[in-house]
């Protein structure tokens, strides 16, 4: 496994980390997952992504008595939890990022994932309804409190991260180290262009999701058969709409050719091709069978394999690459 540091922060997180959402307390047995966690830790993984949210909270249910159970010594890995969306109920101050619910939602992450403190504590929206002031300056309560020691945001524009860091150094406390964006060879824009003078100015660390845009880079849906997957779920039907698109499916036909002739699966190449990116600290794989983690936890073997002339090759096919915005 390899290590990076989480942006500009002195944190070591594990490159590829195992995440909970739509699998931990919904998808999957307590006993796979703990089976999941079990492999990744073995492994070298020491990142576990989490949040209210998932399951309604049952994800992270399931995380604290595997965590509990297992026994690991606690500075042996991070654990995160996310606030937005409420857990079970979602009364008017039960979601959001106002100071009640972000205090109220961090006390509850602590108590089902039975941990002490979280390593990571991210807003996983932007809230429009709550001053990002009031947002920054309960998250450096609760880390002067001992109940974070970092947080961050998920799925925020560069304009709104730019404010939160201009607050916290209005304030003299403690700003966002991270941001959890979706990136994958579809979905790039915030990594590539939008995110570039955060990096490059503030040392914004990411611990990016969705790397194989739901499954549609492993190339299992490319005969178009959903069946025994998530895009099954007819709760999942939204999702099902974005990844099973024509055009989407014949460029990663391409690409399977491309991974094909490097002797490699389709998604440990897509893994690879995140893991390449120098402002990613951590990719979130999700896995529901042993055999697909173990097999994807071997992504950071194929980073070299990708040479100047596959990426070009890579590009030609996706042409998915952002235009820079000029700064």
């Amino acid at each position: 496994m390899e290590y990076r540091r989480l942006g500009k922060s002195g944190l070591q997180v594990s490159a590829l980390g195992l995440g909970s959402w739509l699998t931990f307390g919904a998808q999957i047995s307590d006993k796979v997952a703990d089976e999941l966690m079990g492999i990744a830790y073995d492994a070298g993984v020491n990142f576990f992504d989490n949040a209210e949210g998932y399951a309604e909270g049952k994800s992270e249910i399931v995380m604290g008595k595997i965590l509990k159970s297992q026994g690991w010594e606690r500075d042996s890995f991070v654990v995160s939890s996310k606030v937005f969306f409420g857990a079970e109920n979602k009364g008017p101050n039960q979601t959001g990022l106002s100071r009640k619910h972000v205090t109220e939602a961090c006390h509850g992450a602590l108590k089902r994932l039975q941990v002490d403190y979280l390593d990571l504590y991210f807003c996983h929206r932007p809230d429009k309804n709550t001053p990002i002031e009031e947002t920054v300056l309960t998250m450096n309560t609760l880390i002067e409190q001992g109940k974070i020691l970092y947080w961050g945001t998920s799925e925020w524009s560069a304009a709104e991260i730019t404010e939160a860091i201009a607050v916290s150094k209005d304030y003299r406390i403690i700003g966002p180290t991270m941001e959890q964006p979706q990136y994958n060879l579809f979905e790039r824009k915030k990594m590539e262009d939008d995110f570039l003078l955060l990096f490059r100015d503030h040392g914004l660390g990411t611990t990016i999701w969705s790397p194989l845009a739901s499954g549609l880079l492993s190339g299992k849906y490319t005969n178009g058969d959903v069946k025994d997957t998530r895009l099954a779920d007819v709760k999942l039907g939204w999702l099902k709409e974005n990844v099973m698109q024509a055009d989407r499916l014949h460029k990663v036909e391409k690409l399977q050719e491309v991974a094909d002739n490097l002797n490699v699966s389709l998604a440990k190449f897509a893994l690879a091709w995140c893991l390449k990116n120098p402002n990613v600290s951590s990719v979130i794989l999700g896995a529901s069978k042993s055999a697909q983690l173990k097999e994807n936890l071997t992504a950071l073997e194929v980073v070299p394999l990708l040479t100047d002339k596959v990426m070009e090759k890579v590009e030609e096919i996706m042409g998915t690459k952002p235009v820079l915005s000029q700064f």
